[in-house]
């Protein structure tokens, strides 16, 4: 039994292999379209005028260049009809004013006692969910096997993808993340039933303390003082460089295969965000 399940693992492992090849054959970098739709809200037009004039999505585009995709990707900025969301399907992502807005408006006056600079809790959270929903349109154009919940797995590809960049920016983008989270998670209203903890997604609270343990794991002795100053429970810590691990484990065996690596390792050397 043991060795027919054993070839049977070797086989499957072999076949995904070769579809993982195959989609490579058709894959190609800088298969990314972009799009600033104007709002039909006139209260969002400074948002979209915003964004426009800094470019946000032409950064995006090029920071993401290097993903070998099988189609072209179309990543739009558009009014939800007052809904603050982020969605992919059908080969498009779709990034709203409200949920930019949103961002803006949350941002603290001054930087926080956790030195998180109000700029920061910004681009963090809107760098993070590109990259999350960018996840997903990997995820399905490349038909990419997924343990777990794909939310998690998401967020899990998101983190992952900004910590190669520099310390500096890297750690901005964590707490960032991490800040509007957790900001989330104390503003909301407390469950009225175990229904609440239903959804797709893992809750606010928990997606921030995964991004912190992620950084973590990654490199303790940069990041060791989320420890020291308790950002991260000590208890949590200590399994987050094995988090790290298993997450780099699967992008090497899943993602890396469909990226440019020349060009990859010339936007990890980039500067991405403003101070």
């Amino acid at each position: 039994m043991r060795k027919t399940a054993f070839a049977l693992a070797v086989a499957s492992m072999l076949l995904v292999a070769t579809l993982a090849m195959t989609a490579c054959g058709d894959s190609k970098p800088n298969r990314i379209s972009i799009s600033y739709v104007p709002p039909k809200d006139p209260e969002l037009q400074r948002v979209y005028m915003d964004l426009k004039e800094r470019r946000v999505l032409e950064r995006y585009q090029k920071f993401l260049s290097p993903f070998q995709l099988p189609r072209t990707l179309k990543i739009t900025l558009a009014g939800c009809d007052g809904e603050s969301d982020a969605f992919y399907g059908d080969d498009e992502i779709t990034i709203c004013y409200e949920y930019v807005e949103a961002l803006w408006t949350n941002a603290p006056a001054d930087t926080t006692p956790a030195g998180v600079a109000p700029i920061d809790t910004v681009a963090g959270p809107f760098f993070d969910t590109c990259l999350h929903e960018f996840a997903h349109a990997l995820f399905d154009m490349h038909n990419l096997p997924v343990f777990g919940r794909e939310e998690d797995a998401a967020d899990q590809i998101a983190a992952y993808i900004y910590l190669q960049l520099g310390y500096a920016e890297s750690r901005r983008l964590i707490m960032g993340t991490a800040y509007a989270f957790l900001t989330e998670a104390i503003n909301a209203e407390l469950p009225s039933s175990l229904e609440d903890f239903a959804g797709e997604h893992s809750t606010p609270a928990q997606r921030g303390y995964n991004a912190l343990c992620l950084a973590y794991g990654a490199d303790k002795k940069l990041f060791a003082d989320f420890v020291s100053k308790g950002y991260l429970p000590k208890e949590r810590a200590e399994s987050c460089e094995g988090e790290y691990e298993r997450v780099q484990d699967a992008f090497e065996a899943v993602v890396f295969p469909h990226l440019d690596q020349a060009l990859a390792k010339e936007n990890f050397k980039r500067t991405w965000l403003r101070k």
